[in-house]
């Protein structure tokens, strides 16, 4: 007795199997299946024609077990997370990609770039970063500044409340 062949599928799948074989076995309308799958009825024709010289490994993805379109040539991902690693490591990934296309000729998109970068640590999206410190530089009653301890920024705020301990600065104290 031959063995039964084992096929992989998803739900969806297996759910257009049962519709199919019932149009192939049980003898249900093509226009009732094709009104329950969701499709034409020439495309439910179309599954029971390859139903029936397939069988049911027919009905299942046929792209399964390839490899995909969009994948990146063998090596490549590999040379470009290097060139990020060995000179672009403290870019972020929307100038390392043009520095990758420009001084290396390595064309990816920024997306893939992030991806990489994102991936391999050198990178960390905006909302996943942790809240940025401050130091207060100098006060006065309606505006502060003050220096972004990450980033070493100055900038100028509005104050909303003023804070018990707050010394207040002369301008002449503060050089920008």
């Amino acid at each position: 007795m031959p063995k039964p062949e084992m096929v992989t599928m998803s739900m969806r799948e297996l759910d257009r199997l049962k519709v199919i074989q019932a149009v192939v076995e049980h003898g249900l309308m093509v226009w009732r299946a094709a009104e329950k799958l969701g499709l034409s009825r020439r495309q439910v024709e179309r599954l029971v024609l390859r139903y029936r010289e397939d069988g049911p490994s027919g009905l299942g993805s046929r792209k399964r077990g390839h490899e995909s379109n969009r994948q990146l040539p063998p090596g490549l991902e590999a040379r470009a997370r290097r060139l990020i690693r060995d000179t672009y490591a403290d870019f972020g990934p929307t100038l390392a990609c043009e520095k990758l296309r420009e001084r290396h000729g390595i064309a990816l998109a920024e997306e893939t770039v992030r991806r990489l970068m994102i991936a391999a640590g050198f990178w960390v999206p905006r909302r996943l970063r942790p809240p940025i410190a401050a130091m207060l530089m100098g006060c006065e009653p309606t505006r502060c500044i003050y220096v972004s301890v990450a980033t070493g920024r100055l900038s100028e705020c509005s104050v909303l409340a003023i804070f018990l301990g707050a010394i207040p600065v002369s301008d002449s104290s503060i050089r920008i």
